[in-house]
């Protein structure tokens, strides 16, 4: 950070004290602090936290480790739109990463970003805020109000310019813009945050509990590692398993179409991807370690919950697909969840479903906020860090996805036609307008199933229990009992109508599940589609 920047945290640090009174601080000092990582594209079904030692040793083994979390988009800005919100993309309306799907848009910071848990955690709650990283793609962008635009609850804002970049970028620094170049030892992104967050740390209010947010490029595209790290990892290779270069059969057509078996060039550069990905990451464990030394040094680090995480999954050669997220499946949708904190007993695990809808609420539960008073979708993790054994907890949550294309053909895919986007040199294409979808992911006692319909001609599903066929190869919607079939197809409804509480009522294999019509046309209006498993469409 450079020294008018610490200097401007400094008198902000000082304007705060000055404005409290000793009883407030004294009660505002109690009150936890919280930390929140958040990496972009990291995986956690293709070991995409393999590089992360020194993460695993500090917040994993220190706490818990959850093992079903889930996200409810597969694409960075509905994502982190869902983690600020607390809520599913059909509530808070952000569809895609362009303006025009709501992503950083005038209509979602008038909407949507006046009640985001960070606004809630400053104006009612008395938290000091930090924000530095990439904040939602489209960030910046000056038909809506350029880095001059702050949202509502940021103390302190250090936010990055549009999409995830290590080098040659520009910052908001509380609404003014700074460049930055191409200077390892002054501009590389990862090790900017990680020193921004340390000055915050030296020189914010002793006398308020704080909340920072770090969300760093690694490791997204163009995965360029750290200088120190270029050479890591020569021997890795991206992971071979079960559903690794095969023909996705009984999917939807967009996964049809990949070309199988890849072409040796394809499988080149997907390796080397997933190597340069796995590079990235290491400086993020610089940054994890230096946090953490820090706060012990301030002799915070006891009363501070640390969350580490990723808006998203990855893949890199699944179904013949070579790298991207955006689909159902669960190396799109599935993330790395660590917490840390007071209370929580080292080196735990828990396989409750849990999602990123769920990361706003339970920090305004550690903050003390009355979650009644929101309108968030998601449940607080609380109780489950906390080791509360009467806890009644969800069975399934919503995935929903709207799909991206472009009205003219692509030119590297001339014969598919008009409608399809981020299209490979081989003519393999990874999203299409009708690549739109929504599935409920189930987790139960008895079931671990995943079931999904597709808004296209064919009204095409897939379905898929998790417990016999863990990388989805199988498609059973021909298959599965009738009975539970349609029991999904009503929930999936009722679920992408939800609002609130309405978005927690138990699952189609919960002992309390029972189907109320009413529930699906409350808020959206969602047309019922009736079919028969000898009806559906795709082979």
């Amino acid at each position: 950070m450079s020294a008018a920047a610490a200097a401007a945290l400094r008198g902000l640090a000082l304007a705060a004290l000055l404005v409290l009174s000793p009883a407030r601080a004294a009660r505002q000092a109690r009150r936890p602090n919280v930390v929140l990582i958040l990496t972009d594209d990291q995986d956690v079904c293709l070991g995409g936290m393999t590089p992360l030692k020194k993460t695993n040793a500090l917040i994993a083994q220190m706490g818990v480790t959850f093992l079903n979390a889930y996200v409810p988009s597969a694409l960075c800005c509905p994502s982190r739109a869902s983690i600020l919100t607390g809520k599913y993309p059909h509530n808070h309306h952000v569809v895609n990463n362009t303006l025009e799907g709501n992503c950083s848009s005038k209509l979602w910071q008038k909407i949507q970003e006046p009640y985001t848990f960070p606004a809630l955690l400053k104006a009612m709650c008395g938290y000091q805020t930090f924000f530095a990283g990439k904040y939602l793609n489209e960030y910046g962008a000056e038909d809506a109000g350029g880095v001059g635009h702050v949202p509502p609850g940021w103390s302190f804002w250090y936010a990055l310019e549009k999409n995830s970049k290590y080098y040659n970028y520009t910052l908001s620094v509380n609404g003014k813009a700074r460049r930055h170049g191409e200077n390892y030892s002054v501009d590389y992104l990862t090790d900017v945050l990680a020193n921004m967050s340390l000055d915050f740390l030296e020189y914010k209010s002793n006398f308020e509990p704080f909340f920072m947010m770090i969300s760093t490029p690694a490791p997204h595209s163009p995965w360029t590692a750290a200088p120190q790290y270029k050479k890591s990892f020569q021997n890795v290779s991206a992971p071979r398993n079960s559903n690794f270069n095969i023909h996705g059969k009984n999917k939807h057509w967009l996964i049809r179409q990949a070309k199988t078996p890849m072409t040796n060039s394809s499988i080149q550069f997907l390796d080397d991807a997933y190597r340069r990905r796995w590079q990235t990451l290491l400086s993020v464990d610089d940054l994890i370690e230096k946090l953490v030394k820090k706060l012990e040094l301030n002799g915070e680090l006891d009363n501070t919950y640390i969350f580490y995480t990723s808006d998203n999954g990855f893949h890199t050669g699944q179904f013949s697909l070579p790298i991207d997220k955006r689909q159902l499946y669960e190396f799109d949708i599935k993330v790395p969840l660590l917490v840390r904190g007071p209370g929580i007993k080292p080196n735990q695990t828990n396989k409750m479903l849990v999602a990123n809808i769920d990361l706003g609420p339970t920090i305004l539960d550690i903050a003390g906020y009355d979650l009644n008073k929101t309108q968030m979708d998601g449940m607080s993790l609380l109780p489950l860090l906390t080791g509360d054994k009467n806890v009644t907890w969800r069975s399934d949550f919503l995935v929903e996805y709207q799909g991206e294309g472009y009205n003219g053909s692509d030119p590297t895919c001339p014969g598919l036609g008009p409608g399809v986007t981020h299209c490979f040199p081989d003519c393999v294409c990874e999203d299409s307008y009708n690549n739109t979808y929504a599935c409920v992911r189930t987790l139960s006692t008895s079931w671990d199933l995943q079931y999904c319909e597709f808004d296209d001609r064919e009204v095409f599903v897939e379905v898929y229990n998790l417990t016999a066929d863990p990388h989805q190869i199988n498609n059973i919607a021909k298959t599965i009992d009738q009975e539970i079939l349609e029991k999904m197809n009503y929930r999936l409804m009722m679920l992408q109508s939800c609002s609130g509480a309405t978005c927690r009522t138990p699952g189609v294999f919960d002992p309390g599940y029972r189907f109320d019509p009413r529930l699906m046309f409350s808020n959206h209006g969602v047309r019922a589609r009736r079919f028969s498993a000898q009806s559906l469409k795709g082979t």
